[in-house]
């Protein structure tokens, strides 16, 4: 009878919840046994069915107090019912799960020694004592409650509840191991049982059951016992006790046959992270913290950094790993600006106005000055000894275009290979170049090897080392086998007796060049190498570089890694330390001192223009740890890597560990591979960088590296990261050259530009090229001015020349992002070619563009900073013309745009992004910061324009590798002093836009499941152009003679649009997710004391069936509850909702 009317009371519960108020009341209240066992029962029947939200009702109602009020009531009676108590402790174990405050809960209302006295009183009977232990593991989710559990004996009673392998009372011993683990949580606790040496029993007991366990039934008491260790190893004296029982080793051998299948992945994934967390600490194997290379800072004086002693035994773990009641009281930061009288303020000028005046000279087109432009830096036909080649001329940036093939017959290559020099590989650069014409460098020149250079010992370089060289050829294309070492390709310097020699191999190889490679001449890029300025004096040119790059003509698809890859090679780095027999240890390349000469070594060089390799160690015979060199003037940003390997076996996998990464996560885990040039393929007619590597991982590993923060007092060393692939190469004595992404130099940006201007129709394009300023280290930082001539001297022409609104566009402000310049350069070349569409724009737009904000960054390898070890994207705030001069200047052109009344109606920074897919811009928006950070906006107030949002919407449909929903117009704090803020708050340019592209590829489009060539960031750069056309029609002012030579141009451009749609659609069935499914479900981080058991599935999991089995039912038929190998995913959170919603 009452169960019907409660169930009928509560299927009409009002909204206020009155009828579940009822019940959790009188449940605290009643003494009568049948009306609580009914209670219960409908409580349990209502909280099993139907969605979380029903538990969080029910505890925003008061049920979690309720229950345990109840607990406490019959445990308090002289002989305890446990009709009542047990169903009473499985609905509060399943309640409990669901809220967070669920331990403070219970020890304020005392039912934390009550549960616990119930537990000591049934230790003998299990039955009773199971539903106990369900119960103190929920409250050990609160770290205070189990502390306080902890202080009042509970790990020594669960001490004594354990037993070595069984098939007895598997139910209750995977429940003790549960509530251990729980209780282990708390560092006091982990101290507490390490003083009690359970850390060697819980060892052993591991160690038995491991043993015992060969059909797998009893996965979960296997993987409670490792949660153990793993929490203890959470406190510094934990994993010393730990190494010293010999747990490293005895986790490393157990774990060994569940590395290859799924069905043990609890296991392994739990002893990886144990394993890591126990690896003893070690400091990068390098001597210096800072770079190799130093560059005087102007009005700033510091002593360089030396190691602290002993930093590496730093616990870091012990800062890491916070009790869980700290962080339920501490706020989380959030980023995001909510100072509105901020957000709509207007900073003053930074600089007096009278300095403003200068930037007119970079404003010809305003004075209409159609005189010919400056000659400051250009490079002549006087300079060049061959002419361009007919394709350099029509070529626009498409990646449906058709592909381009390099048309050179093997057996031309075979008879011309012949005829090749045999004496080095790596030749002159100055002898190819005319000499009757004085290097234009004010620093630096080529100088003959005869003749040593002033400056040669300059940046630690070698005195021999005087002029640049090259490293074009591997031993294969060499028919003769019996050249001397020195000749050999692996010879790292030039000699000064080869002056000859060199020169004739460079002019053959210039013969050899194919011609065919869009807007590339290596005499072009010669001549500008020899002009480029860096802090090492580079002699030496990459040959890819020199020769040129065209993508290959096919698509790459992401890397799928096989399952458990990213385990195995932890346990590699594990069994180093185990078994270090195998390891050789020595240092095969080291920017700082010599290389490594043995035959059976790989050899390596980076010293060359965006070079970055500090250090490589072999370490097996085919496996090399590698060092990246930090930004110059800085101790971190180690990301970008470019480096020349040769002297390679064919067929041989080998193996190469980037170990002082600084970044916590990569799109090498999702799919992304590095590039790799190989110089035999490019000979042979294919001068492709393409994707290689297999078994990518990226993960945290035992190294420290204190030298970013070893300057701040309090401060400690910084975890590091591997980035780990393996490489077979394609040739045997090949030379190839390895890279984060396809690498765009200063000297191949600057001769680029002089193809462009060769080429440019100067009768119908305003083409202007200039020194916007020069850099620290002396490199000329080009603005470029593009635009229609006008159609006649007519003033009403001239006037309409004039008046064209101004976009500016600006790139490779960190040095690193390489796919930016690309993206840039299809912008360039799209923007100058004869394409109707691109003389259209030239029509509506002025352009300012400035390809490469930090040359010295670029020339000398570094991942982020300027020379002045500055991130010049956090500087546009107050930028200094004496360490930010780029900046400085690109806010000062700004600036006297917005005095002339002329302020860019779009502003794009060109951006890559490492650990995101697709492409997508990040703009400004008032009204979507204060809403997403939760404020109330008041619209007479705060007044917005949307129309930031039009263009990223315009890129949506007409680029491919676009994607409108990654795109994001909030302001953060931490961003205030970028480019696109400072613009869009201080000028006023609403479409002040970060556009990032990724260093992956695509989960969306066109090129879903593919990986981003040189191809697609070209082609976005051109489809940003067209965005650029479809915003003027659609939201700008524009004649209409404009808007009519616009009408079947874009009729074209919806077809390509609809063709995307279609083959998108064709893709469907794919997964739509950003990241793939194939990566590891393993915590690789380890960083907190979160685990995947926090979702108490296993004791969900019991509780469920416990209703329905039978009372005596016996220990032994439950033997298999333990098989469920994985804990379940944990469901989304869902909000509350009235009662009526049951």
């Amino acid at each position: 009878m009452l169960r019907e009317g409660v169930r009928e009371h509560s299927s009409m519960a009002e909204p206020e919840g009155s009828g579940l108020q009822v019940l959790l009341s009188t449940l605290q209240t009643s003494c009568d046994k049948d009306v609580i066992l009914n209670i219960l029962s409908v409580l349990t029947d209502l909280l099993s069915i139907g969605t979380n939200r029903r538990l969080l009702y029910t505890i925003s109602k008061g049920g979690s107090e309720a229950l345990l009020q109840a607990v406490v009531n019959a445990a308090q009676v002289p002989i305890p019912d446990y009709d009542i108590l047990l169903p009473l402790l499985r609905l509060l174990a399943k309640v409990g799960q669901k809220d967070k405050k669920f331990g403070l809960k219970a020890q304020r209302l005392g039912a934390l020694d009550t549960t616990l006295s119930l537990a000591r009183k049934n230790i003998n009977h299990h039955q009773n004592l199971t539903p106990c232990l369900w119960a103190l593991q929920v409250y050990a989710s609160s770290v205070t409650a189990g502390t306080m559990l902890g202080i009042n004996g509970a790990m020594e009673l669960l001490f004594k509840v354990i037993t070595p392998y069984t098939k007895k009372r598997t139910r209750t011993t995977r429940a003790v191991v549960e509530a251990l683990a729980a209780l282990l949580k708390s560092k006091s606790n982990s101290r507490r049982a390490v003083n009690r040496g359970y850390v060697c029993q819980l060892l052993r007991l591991y160690q038995d059951w491991h043993r015992h366990d060969t059909s797998n039934h009893y996965v979960h008491i296997r993987r409670g016992l490792l949660l153990c260790l793993k929490h203890i190893t959470n406190v510094r004296s934990g994993r010393e006790v730990f190494l010293l029982s010999h747990g490293l080793e005895t986790l490393f051998a157990t774990a060994q046959d569940g590395l290859t299948g799924k069905n043990l992945d609890p296991i392994v994934n739990t002893v990886t992270q144990i394993l890591r967390k126990t690896f003893p600490k070690m400091p990068l194997p390098s001597a210096a913290l800072r770079s190799s290379y130093s560059f005087p800072i102007p009005g700033r004086t510091e002593p360089s950094q030396a190691r602290p002693e002993g930093y590496f035994e730093y616990d870091v773990e012990e800062d890491i790993e916070k009790d869980l009641d700290d962080a339920e009281n501490k706020e989380e930061d959030d980023d995001l600006e909510t100072d509105a009288e901020k957000l709509l303020s207007k900073p003053e000028l930074d600089r007096p106005e009278s300095e403003l005046k200068q930037y007119k000279t970079m404003c010809p087109e305003l004075c209409c000055n159609f005189g010919e432009p400056e000659s400051e830096n250009e490079i002549t036909s006087e300079d060049i000894s061959a002419t361009l080649t007919r394709s350099c001329l029509h070529v626009i940036p498409n990646a449906d275009s058709s592909k381009l093939q390099p048309e050179c017959p093997e057996r031309d290559q075979i008879a011309q290979k012949e005829k090749l020099s045999q004496r080095t590989s790596r030749v002159l650069l100055k002898n190819s170049l005319k000499r009757d014409k004085p290097s234009q460098g004010p620093r630096r020149a080529i100088h003959n090897e005869s003749q040593p250079s002033e400056d040669s010992s300059r940046g630690g370089e070698d005195p021999d080392k005087g002029a640049a060289a090259l490293h074009p050829l591997a031993k294969e294309s060499l028919r003769d086998k019996r050249t001397a070492p020195s000749q050999s390709a692996n010879s790292c310097r030039s000699n000064g007796h080869e002056t000859v020699g060199t020169s004739e191999v460079v002019t053959k190889l210039l013969e050899r060049h194919p011609g065919n490679i869009p807007f590339h001449n290596p005499r072009y890029y010669m001549a500008r190498a020899a002009c480029t300025k860096s802090i090492p004096d580079y002699r030496v040119l990459a040959f890819p570089d020199l020769w040129g790059h065209t993508p290959p003509p096919y698509g790459q698809f992401l890397h799928q890694r096989r399952h458990g890859v990213q385990r195995a090679k932890i346990f590699e780095d594990v069994h180093r330390v185990i078994q270090p027999n195998d390891i050789i240890n020595q240092i095969a390349f080291d920017l700082d001192g010599t290389s490594n000469d043995a035959p059976d070594c790989l050899k390596f060089f980076s010293k060359f223009e965006s070079g970055n390799l500090r250090k490589a160690i072999q370490v097996r015979e085919y496996e090399y740890d590698l060092i990246l060199n930090p930004d110059i003037n800085c101790s971190q940003h180690h990301q970008w890597f470019y480096f020349e390997v040769s002297a390679m076996k064919t067929a041989t996998p080998y193996r190469f560990n980037i170990i002082n990464c600084d970044k916590p996560n990569s799109q090498f885990n999702f799919g992304m591979q590095p590039v790799m040039y190989s110089v035999k393929e490019a000979l042979q007619g294919r001068p492709h960088w393409i994707r290689v590597g297999y078994d990518i991982c990226y993960y945290k590993n035992h190294y420290q590296n204190c030298a970013a923060t070893a300057g701040a007092e309090g401060t400690r060393g910084k975890w590091c990261y591997t980035l780990t692939f393996n490489v077979v190469f394609p040739h045997k004595e090949d030379v190839c050259y390895l890279a984060y992404h396809y690498p765009y130099s200063y000297s191949a940006m600057m001769s680029h530009l002089d193809l462009l201007e060769q080429t440019t129709n100067h009768q119908k394009i305003f083409f202007r090229k200039q020194t916007l300023c020069h850099t620290l280290g002396g490199n000329p930082c080009p603005l470029l001015t593009i635009t229609a001539m006008p159609e006649s001297e007519r003033s009403h022409d001239m006037e309409e020349f004039r008046e064209r609104p101004y976009v500016m566009l600006v790139a490779r402000v960190h040095p690193g992002e390489s796919n930016a310049s690309w993206v840039m350069k299809g912008t360039l070349e799209f923007l100058l070619s004869r394409d109707p569409t691109a003389d259209l724009l030239r029509h509506c737009f002025i352009f300012k563009i400035i390809p490469m904000l930090n040359p010295d960054g670029v020339v000398n390898g570094n991942q982020r900073c300027s020379l002045s070890g500055e991130d010049l994207n956090r500087q546009w705030l107050n930028p200094r013309p004496a360490c930010q001069p780029t900046i400085y200047h690109t806010k000062g052109l700004l600036y006297y745009l917005t005095s002339q009344g002329r302020n860019p109606v779009v502003f794009c920074d060109y951006h890559g992004h490492s650990q995101k897919k697709n492409v997508f811009l990040y703009g400004c928006s008032i009204k979507e910061t204060l809403w997403q950070a939760g404020c109330t906006v008041d619209p007479t107030v705060v007044t917005e324009d949307v129309g930031y949002r039009t263009l990223p919407k315009i890129l949506d449909k007409v680029a491919p590798a676009f994607l409108m929903s990654s795109c994001s117009f909030l302001v953060e704090k931490s961003r205030d002093a970028t480019a696109r803020v400072v613009v869009w708050r201080e000028m006023g340019v609403l479409r002040s836009y970060t556009m990032e592209s990724t260093f992956c590829g695509c989960s969306h489009g066109l090129y879903k499941g593919l990986q981003l060539g040189t191809r697609e960031l070209e082609e976005m750069g051109a489809k940003f152009c067209l965005g650029l056309l479809v915003l003027q029609l659609k939201s700008l002012p524009c004649s209409q003679k404009v808007m009519a030579h616009a009408a079947t141009l874009l009729d074209v451009e919806e077809e390509i649009t609809d063709l995307r749609a279609q083959r998108s659609n064709s893709n469907c069935s794919l997964e739509t997710d950003d990241e793939l499914p194939y990566g590891d479900e393993v915590d690789y981080n380890t960083d907190s004391c979160s685990d995947q058991e926090g979702d108490f599935s296993e004791v969900e999991e019991e509780t469920q069936e416990c209703p329905s089995r039978a009372a005596g039912r016996t220990e032994a038929s439950e033997a298999n509850a333990g098989q469920v190998c994985g804990p379940q995913p944990r469901g989304a959170h869902l909000h509350h909702q009235s009662a009526s919603g049951w």
